[in-house]
């Protein structure tokens, strides 16, 4: 075939004016130069580092001057600091569910109506809605290569132990390595339980009324006094028997079922060891940063420090100076360190957004038998985990982007771990959802100085399903406003905590209501200390009643969905309990891939 051409006039060159032409052309060279140097990448990689449990008290940057974190400290040099960032929730798992999806977790059915307001079996069948669209998703429809390494705590199952409707990989993960569950005492041998509170009431009450109850009848029936037959006592004590066999099966069990680490489907350590547990976390991390390198990448690496059970690799163990508990918050802060070096060394720290937080605040509660703290500090905020006293939701919140933010910024105004999600979206060129409400702001304006007042000019603190507290920031003004419905009854009276229940509820004889409502400015009195009233300050009725209109406009956007933390959804269910292949012909449960190489393989 031949290739056709054709010929177009040329007009003769003026001296001069090539010469301009060329000189014109080599200064929109430089400028295009100068611009893709100074401008970050259009969808910059993306690493999440959510430590569980760690107070705003425990990190040096926030003021810690007794434990060492030099490397979440370097984090808060190199970007901003959130000094007012505030958890959607103050317990793991409505927290985590917010934070994923940049909505309130009473929106997505993870808000519950009883006591237990986690999951705390492996095989219940609550979880996240796949309705639900969470941020890793929005990142992988745009090409990102995602992965969640560490604690997940938001489902796996519904119906059987194949569907895996909840798991992470259903959410937008292309990889996950880590505990579906949570840390819990009970995952570590010898480090007590969780479950006194429930075994007072389901074991040891019960036994001791069927122990009286034999007595009772055994006495009546020796002084003649009724006719019992023989048949009842067997009865009564076969029904003691099985109380007390299935307390003995829950002890021997529990911990195998629900403590296990798995690599995307499958189970990969049945129960879980914690020997280097961090370090293997860690490496994994790093090892999916380094096989991504050239691409866009979502990192969220959930860590299972600093919850309970406590635990340390023999380079930290006994090196702090706040015993089991400063041990972990060094080693956490060992791992932050791991991931920016790999950042470093592989040139991609300019073009990485980098986010370090916790899931809520430090559970002050957390106390052995010994007196021994195992739980972290709040600062100079009161409560902790559990209650919405700024302690339980007043976390470190640390963004890191060396070419977009600068350097040694600290922000005060009124942020929330929802905004997570609606900033990583923007970043990465993904659009918001549009069919439902997205209650997390885009950060990216306040960090960088387009505006100085927080988007959110009302937050809803939830203790549970329960409107707890409403925080109102005034537009153009300095004050924020934080009104309770009620409050935790701590115990005892003199504590800051409910150490007799060890974590505080949300309703009936726990709680105080208050009405009207429990008024303090933040901006004043952080500590929560002073309540207002109309004597201290004359706004008093108007502001009470601005927050209430707000929440009864909030109340009037949720809708009904089903309850994901239901007593059903909640409770174990032999079907959907995962157990490893090789030991499916044994009650055991057992095995340990983690010892034939596999770390790292993708």
């Amino acid at each position: 075939m031949s290739k056709k051409t054709h010929r177009v006039a040329q007009r003769p060159t003026i001296p001069w004016a090539e010469g301009h032409r060329k000189m014109k052309g080599g200064l929109l060279l430089l400028v295009l130069l100068w611009e893709a140097k100074s401008q970050p990448a259009s969808r910059p990689n993306i690493v999440l580092l959510m430590a569980d449990d760690l107070g705003v008290g425990d990190p040096g940057c926030y003021g810690n001057k007794t434990l060492r974190t030099p490397n979440i400290d370097r984090l808060a040099g190199g970007g901003v600091k959130f000094t007012q960032h505030l958890a959607a929730s103050p317990l793991c798992t409505p927290s985590r569910a917010a934070f994923m999806t940049g909505r309130y977790p009473i929106r997505l059915g993870m808000a519950s109506h009883t006591r237990l307001g986690v999951y705390i079996f492996m095989a219940s069948s609550g979880g996240l809605p796949t309705s639900e669209v969470t941020f890793s998703r929005l990142l992988k429809d745009q090409g990102y290569s995602t992965a969640l390494i560490g604690k997940w705590h938001l489902g796996i199952n519904c119906d059987n132990t194949t569907d895996f409707c909840h798991h992470p990989l259903r959410h937008g993960f292309d990889y996950f390595y880590g505990i579906p569950m949570t840390n819990l005492r009970d995952c570590k041998p010898g480090e007590g339980t969780v479950f006194t509170t429930a075994y007072r009431l389901l074991v040891f009450f019960p036994l001791q009324v069927l122990g009286l109850t034999v007595f009772t009848l055994a006495v009546l029936r020796f002084l003649r006094l009724i006719r019992v037959p023989l048949g009842i006592f067997i009865f009564l004590f076969l029904l003691m028997a099985l109380i007390l066999v299935l307390f003995l099966c829950f002890l021997h069990y529990y911990r195998p079922l629900n403590c296990f680490l798995m690599r995307n489907y499958e189970i990969s350590q049945q129960p879980m060891s914690f020997d280097n547990l961090t370090q293997r976390l860690t490496l994994e991390a790093t090892g999916f940063i380094r096989r991504n390198a050239e691409k866009p990448f979502l990192l969220f690496l959930s860590y299972l420090h600093v919850h309970t059970a406590l635990f340390s690799s023999k380079d930290f163990a006994n090196k702090s100076r706040h015993g089991p508990y400063g041990d972990t918050t060094e080693e956490l802060d060992w791992s932050v360190g791991q991931v920016l070096n790999v950042l470093d060394e592989l040139g991609l720290s300019n073009d990485t957004l980098v986010y370090f937080t916790s899931d809520q605040g430090a559970h002050v509660e957390e106390v052995t038998p010994k007196g021994e703290m195992h739980g972290g500090s709040n600062g100079i905020y009161k409560g902790g985990k559990a209650n919405n006293w700024e302690g339980g939701i007043r976390i470190p919140g640390i963004l890191r982007w060396p070419r977009v933010i600068q350097a040694g910024l600290e922000i005060d105004e009124p942020t929330s771990n929802m905004d997570i999600f609606p900033t990583v979206a923007k970043v990465a060129g993904a659009s918001l959802p549009q069919d439902r409400v997205i209650d997390g702001r885009d950060l990216m304006p306040l960090i960088q100085g387009k505006t100085r007042h927080s988007d959110h000019e009302f937050l809803f603190h939830y203790c549970n399903a329960y409107l707890n507290a409403v925080r109102w920031h005034p537009r153009n003004s300095k004050s924020i406003w934080k009104a309770f419905y009620f409050t935790p009854n701590f115990n005892p009276e003199s504590a800051n905590g409910c150490f007799h229940t060890h974590v505080c509820f949300c309703f009936g004889s726990f709680i105080t209501h208050h009405d009207p409502p429990l008024l303090f400015d933040i901006s004043r009195d952080p500590r929560e200390t002073n309540p207002l009233t109309p004597a201290t300050e004359p706004r008093f009725h108007d502001i009470l009643r601005i927050i209430q209109e707000a929440a009864d406009n909030h109340t009037r956007s949720l809708l009904e969905v089903p309850n994901q933390l239901s007593p059903w959804n909640m409770f174990w269910k032999p079907w959907l309990q995962l157990c490893c292949p090789s030991a499916l012909s044994s009650l055991s449960c057992q095995c340990d891939r983690e010892k034939r190489g596999q770390i790292l393989s993708k």
